[in-house]
């Protein structure tokens, strides 16, 4: 296995459209209301919102390859671009995801290396998520890796309101 991340450009949309569908699906579609998911997909996955998310210089998106063979994806949220807290000394990890068929291989321990890379070369002092609370896999794969919980707040699949784990790692 060979694993390198690719930051991500304006010319890589719909690579990254279809990616970031793809994987929300796999990993949620069946866990929530078909309507509400629908209205979701549509909404945060759009190509115009991805479009402007790309162009916002606090956004950063980054494809992760296994050789040449793209299998998920980072993104990276700073300042006034995170969902909450908005603190300058912090980096939103607001999504990280690795294709199924190459999940459980370590890829996912990998690219949190990276994200702790890349906030400590930029003088961050922690890296931060939110993790759906009935997402228990994920949030022991967060546990494991350092990350405490120090709160929460909602995140709407439509109109179902849900419950996010905040979730810190110091760098």
């Amino acid at each position: 296995m060979t694993l390198s991340i690719e930051r991500c450009t304006a010319v890589d949309l719909d690579n990254l459209v279809q990616i970031s569908k793809d994987t929300f699906i796999a990993a949620f579609e069946t866990q929530n209301d078909p309507e509400d998911f629908k209205k979701y997909m549509d909404f945060a996955f759009s190509k115009e919102k991805l479009q402007s998310e790309l162009e916002n210089k606090s956004t950063q998106f980054y494809f992760v390859f296994d050789h040449k063979e793209k299998i998920g994806y980072i993104k990276l949220n700073k300042g006034e671009a995170q969902t909450d807290i908005n603190d300058t000394d912090s980096l939103e990890l607001e999504r990280i995801y690795v294709i199924q068929s190459h999940q459980g291989r370590g890829i996912g321990e990998w690219l949190l290396q990276q994200v702790k890379q890349l906030a400590h070369k930029e003088g961050l002092n922690y890296v931060w998520l939110g993790v759906w609370e009935k997402n228990k896999a994920a949030i022991r794969f967060y546990l494991k890796h350092g990350f405490v919980k120090f709160g929460t707040h909602p995140y709407y699949i439509g109109k179902d309101k849900q419950t996010d784990w905040l979730m810190r790692l110091d760098v």
